[in-house]
């Protein structure tokens, strides 16, 4: 299993997909994510295209789990480090959710090493609007945050249709299984550093192609959030599915569009 040591942690990697292609893409996942529950973004269909380099973030995973709060610029400094370790200088970033913000420091620090960059169900923060405070869900009882988690996964809430109960009945049954209070703390530090994510008043600076992919119904990284992103990001292209926070896999469109913008 290749692991890469970066800064003061050791980070779990997996590098897939179409190496021939001469396109590299940096795929940055969302809280909570663990490359153990498939599918694996490095074994998505974007490896036809791209090599595609996907990660454990630290306190998650296979990755180190160190004892200490994290920021948002540790978790782009792990995903830079990551590239100097599998020897690229600059690759397309795509990254969702939690993971879109990460991407979003990773570009303003370091604009150079960023090809273009898709940001999927996310948000700027500060002026541009914070995404939902999820960290208010971990005190509540688990069913009542069942039910508010539905509803902002997409606002339509049941009337979105049966797939987005199916997504919820496996994000519960995930979130059901025998406990593991290292990857609780993991996923709690990364809520914190959420918190205080703001990149706006940065996102100026940002020359390379960006698309911004939205769902018309999520409650977690709300519309306006999307359009304060695309206002913000001078030639940035937005554009809206038909979806709550996980539209990528309500709206059969949205992999397609992500993947040509990419290609």
């Amino acid at each position: 299993m290749p692991f890469a040591r970066v800064g003061d942690v050791s980070l779990y990697y997996e590098l897939a997909g179409n190496a021939e292609s001469g396109r590299r893409l940096l795929f940055i996942s969302g809280s909570g994510s663990d490359l153990r529950h498939a599918p694996s973004p490095a074994q998505s269909p974007l490896g036809e295209d791209f090599e595609v380099l996907a990660y454990d973030q630290r306190g998650l995973g296979q990755s180190d789990k160190p004892e200490r709060d994290c920021t948002m610029a540790d978790y782009a400094a792990d995903a830079l480090g990551l590239m100097d370790h599998v020897g690229w200088q600059s690759a397309c970033v795509y990254g969702v959710s939690f993971g879109g913000m990460v991407a979003q420091e990773l570009a303003v620090t370091a604009p150079e090493r960023v090809e273009k960059l898709c940001l999927a169900c996310t948000s700027a923060g500060g002026d541009g609007g914070a995404s939902y405070p999820l960290h208010e869900l971990v005190a509540l009882p688990k069913d009542e945050a069942a039910g508010v988690h539905l509803k902002l996964l997409d606002t339509r809430g049941e009337d979105a249709g049966p797939l987005l109960k199916q997504i919820a009945k496996g994000i519960a049954a995930r979130d059901a299984g025998p406990a593991d209070p290292e990857r609780d703390k993991g996923f709690r530090r990364q809520l914190e550093a959420r918190r205080g994510h703001d990149t706006f008043d940065r996102l100026g600076r940002l020359d390379m192609p960006v698309l911004i992919a939205a769902g018309r119904y999520d409650g977690i990284a709300p519309p306006a959030n999307q359009e304060a992103l695309h206002g913000a990001i001078e030639g940035s292209r937005l554009e809206w599915f038909d979806g709550g926070h996980v539209f990528m896999l309500q709206d059969p469109r949205a992999g397609e569009v992500i993947r040509d913008f990419l290609r």
